[in-house]
């Protein structure tokens, strides 16, 4: 049987463990004092601790949020009532850059050689609030997915209806004027059948076909199929890739809808011509795909709200594409996708993805995908 530790090795154990402990423990005294900063405060507040020990709690905290605690901590001095002690509660706290994040505190007291002694333990938030948001739009996307779902399917089909008697008018009819009219329903038919589709694309659940893509080959294909309607436009297209193959995986027909819509996008950023570089390069374990062109660029202002749903800088347009290209991009594993934008001067479209681990796939050889 193991001996009982002794006080002087309890104590060390007890702080050998408060040490380590994955949440902040800050203790302070009557006078507000910081007693205790473990490591895990540290790294949550990034304060090292000989610059808060022996400071005032205030030193890591909000001026709101100090004056109301030092309030509390005076309040049961006085009356022995407890107002937050032996509760948990939601604040927002602030780091050592001046970064506010959310935190989950519970407050202690305990009473030693007649001092009063209050801990505070701390849990940062941040990574659970990004997962309720998460799930949060979860919900409301599954929620309009169904609305779009039924009115795809009550409009659907009567759209297409019109649409299609018009084009058999049009066909028929001579005079100008009412050719014109049925020209007008066409379009706006057309219109109205393309926002439907960019609709379910946007709201319905997606699911990803994945397979192994040699992204020189897609890059090139897109590529030529858009080198024509540069041409129209003056605009030196440039595909800038090596002979070793960039390997990914992915949904290469989602993919390749993501490439032709930024590079359409860049395409009417371009109204008098212009230089557009279309370029792939592989850095340590991620392929940077590149999209960069130097027509009329974003505001900062329009910046803000590029990836937000209906929102477009075009006379036309229905503000989805760049939205729905983020979430296809996003969608994929370990993938990002970043603007960067100055008005005047051009837009680049960043996308970032793992590289594909298999060693069938070997410097200089071509692999193609289908």
């Amino acid at each position: 049987m193991s001996a009982p530790l002794s006080s002087g090795m309890e104590l060390s154990v007890l702080k050998g463990s408060i040490d380590n402990t994955n949440e902040a423990f800050i203790t302070i005294d009557e006078h507000h004092k910081v007693l205790l900063f473990n490591k895990a405060a540290e790294r949550i507040f990034g304060y090292n601790r000989d610059e808060v020990i022996g400071q005032d709690l205030n030193t890591i905290m909000a001026p709101g949020c100090s004056h109301d605690h030092k309030r509390a901590v005076e309040h049961y001095i006085r009356t022995r009532v407890p107002r937050r002690i032996g509760h948990t509660t939601e604040m927002m706290a602030r780091r050592k850059d001046g970064g506010m994040f959310p935190a989950d505190i519970s407050f202690s007291v305990s009473e030693s050689g007649g001092r009063l002694f209050f801990t505070g333990i701390v849990r940062d938030l941040t990574e659970t609030k990004v997962i309720q948001e998460r799930m949060k739009r979860s919900e409301r996307l599954a929620a309009l997915g169904q609305v779009v779902a039924e009115i795809n399917h009550e409009i659907k089909n009567p759209l297409m209806m019109i649409g299609g008697f018009a084009r058999q008018l049009t066909q028929q009819e001579k005079n100008e004027k009412r050719l014109d009219k049925l020209n007008v329903i066409v379009k706006e038919v057309d219109r109205l059948e393309n926002l439907l589709k960019e609709l379910r694309d946007f709201y319905l659940p997606k699911t990803l076909k994945i397979e192994v893509i040699n992204l020189n080959s897609l890059l090139s294909e897109i590529h030529s199929q858009k080198k024509e309607d540069c041409k129209a436009k003056k605009i030196n297209a440039e595909i800038i890739i090596g002979s070793d193959p960039l390997v990914i995986e992915g949904d290469r027909d989602k993919l390749k809808q993501v490439l032709l819509n930024l590079i359409q996008n860049s395409i009417e950023a371009m109204e008098d011509g212009g230089n557009l570089a279309i370029q792939a390069r592989q850095e340590d374990q991620e392929i940077e795909i590149v999209i960069k062109d130097n027509g009329c660029g974003i505001s900062k202002e329009d910046q803000k709200k590029i990836f937000s749903p209906f929102f477009t800088t075009k006379s036309s347009g229905t503000g989805l594409g760049l939205s729905i290209s983020k979430n296809i991009i996003e969608d994929h594993p370990g993938s990002t996708f970043t603007l960067e934008s100055e008005e005047g001067k051009g837009t680049i479209f960043k996308i970032r993805m793992p590289v594909y681990q298999n060693s069938q796939y070997k410097q200089g050889v071509t692999y193609e995908t289908d």
